[in-house]
């Protein structure tokens, strides 16, 4: 070969070499999914899925209860996702739902049984890496994820989505029931499940208010709250994402647990309902909550640093505001301004809030009349603000007077900004010896326009009718109260969010020295 043919040849070759060096890599081998039965707790078959890599290598898994009345199809569009992260994805559908057998334990002892039974499953059938499995899910799987944490030593990270930490307070908040979610639930029970004996009993037990002590010991069994310490003693990476308007578990119960939570930790919380900000993640959509799970995931089972860890534990995104982030929940505020409840005037019907709490006053509501002013309707309300992006609204002259004590502060010039819970002191007179209240809280416009900040009911349950106090702790809540406008409390007897304690034609009187306690930033 001549060496001018020499030189073209190399040139050649070099060519090729840096095409096939610049070249982009064959695409990944797509993840591989395959439908299997597992055996749980008892012989029980529960139906799963497995999306993993396609290759052999150890990889970080993750373990996905379904929600209450969807079954292991559910996370199928994020299984995939996070197969492509590398991820092998287990998801079942908990015992007593669609085809897996037995009955419904709503997160009981045989249902982190099964979770436990999931995991060893997983690490014997895949390419799982037995010290690096984690655990989440939305609403039920949720619950069952976060329970599993204190019971199971092999998870090591959660992400709980919409889920609760106290059954108790999600039935019995303030002492009142909540009955359209309990009726949700109970329908999705027997439309899609089976739920046997003791579920069946405990919702008929609930709905009757009756064996109330037995109710709530099952559902304190059921509540992540009751093995904080051992989840402590665990030390899963622990996130937990809900939303501002959850009817079903109201963010409240989250607080406590959260500061007493001593693992990695981070509470971000949303505008919308029950399941509603993680409602397109499951879509396969992208979604703020979704793409949390992926960075906690990576960051405490794959090992790769996202700089989720670094940043401030509570991620908020206020109702009508940008995202903020604090070290923790008690840094959302820097003071609680108190406004104390005044006489109502004969001519508006309506007091003033703010100022010293007044004396000298009544206003006597009636026991079993609604007004316009209420919680709206389970899921689909606060679900329809999440994404509008406004707040569920009244026209404020439409509340009825003679049914509702209604109370407005003075228009500052400057936006009030309301950060953690706002709480509600009400002294009463010749009550009976059961009763309910609710206590809205609105931002009021000039024209009349009342916007929902938060809202919760309270009932007192004794036995001696006459004077006494309560106290409701409002739902959490980060909201600006734009400049101009008025701070407003409503007060009635009946929503239908709720079951109430009141005497059928009876009344309830507030009076003097009642106020409200706004935390504000």
């Amino acid at each position: 070969m001549t060496r001018s043919r020499q030189t073209i040849v190399l040139a050649a070759a070099a060519v090729l070499a840096a095409v096939i060096l610049q070249a982009p890599p064959a695409a990944a081998a797509a993840p591989t999914t395959k439908f299997v039965d597992i055996a749980g707790a008892g012989g029980v078959t529960l139906k799963a899925n497995v999306v993993a890599p396609a290759d052999t290598a150890k990889h970080p898994a993750i373990v996905f209860p379904s929600s209450w009345g969807l079954n292991d199809l559910e996370y199928l569009a994020q299984a995939k996702t996070l197969a492509g992260r590398g991820y092998v994805v287990v998801s079942y559908t908990p015992r007593g739902w669609w085809a897996s057998g037995g009955e419904i334990d709503t997160a009981g002892p045989q249902d982190l049984a099964d979770l436990s039974k999931i995991v060893d499953w997983t690490i014997a059938n895949t390419a799982a890496d037995p010290a690096r499995i984690g655990a989440a899910g939305v609403s039920y799987g949720a619950g069952i994820s976060l329970l599993g944490s204190a019971f199971d030593k092999r998870i090591r990270a959660v992400v709980m989505m919409s889920g609760w930490t106290d059954l108790v307070y999600s039935l019995y908040g303030d002492n009142t029931r909540h009955q359209q979610s309990a009726g949700l639930l109970s329908l999705a029970a027997s439309l899609l499940g089976h739920p046997g004996t003791d579920l069946s009993g405990k919702l008929a037990d609930f709905n009757a208010d009756r064996n109330v002590e037995a109710v709530q010991a099952w559902a304190r069994v059921r509540s992540a709250a009751t093995y904080l310490d051992a989840i402590n003693a665990n030390q899963p990476a622990v996130m937990i994402a809900n939303a501002w308007g959850d009817s079903f578990f109201p963010p409240d119960q989250l607080v406590d647990f959260f500061g007493r939570l001593q693992t990695p930790k981070r509470l971000e919380l949303r505008p919308g309902d029950h399941a509603i900000a993680e409602f397109t993640g499951i879509l396969g959509l992208p979604n703020g909550a979704w793409t949390s799970l992926y960075r906690w995931f990576d960051q405490y089972l794959a090992g790769v640093d996202t700089g989720i860890g670094a940043e401030a534990p509570v991620q908020l995104q206020p109702l009508n505001a940008g995202a903020e982030q604090y070290a923790s929940w008690s840094a959302l505020n820097t003071s609680v301004r108190r406004y104390g409840l005044g006489p109502v005037r004969w001519l508006d019907g309506t007091g003033l809030l703010g100022g010293a709490p007044s004396t000298g006053w009544s206003k006597t509501l009636p026991g079993d009349l609604d007004t316009v002013a209420g919680g709206g309707v389970v899921l689909l309300t606060n679900g329809v603000g999440a994404f509008t992006g406004q707040q569920p609204q009244i026209w404020l002259p439409a509340v009825d007077r003679l049914r509702a004590g209604v109370w407005a502060s003075q228009r500052p010039a400057s936006a009030l900004r309301i950060r953690g819970i706002p709480r509600v002191h009400l002294n009463l007179t010749g009550t009976a010896a059961q009763g309910t209240l609710i206590a809205y809280l609105y931002d009021l416009d000039s024209l009349g326009n009342a916007k929902l900040i938060t809202h919760a009911p309270v009932s007192w349950l004794g036995t001696a009718t006459g004077s006494r106090s309560v106290d409701v702790a409002l739902s959490a809540t980060a909201y600006d109260v734009p400049a101009g406008h008025s701070l407003t409390l409503v007060v009635d007897t009946t929503d239908p969010l709720y079951y109430d304690a009141n005497t059928l034609g009876g009344t309830v009187t507030v009076a003097g020295g009642s106020y409200a306690d706004v935390p504000i930033r």
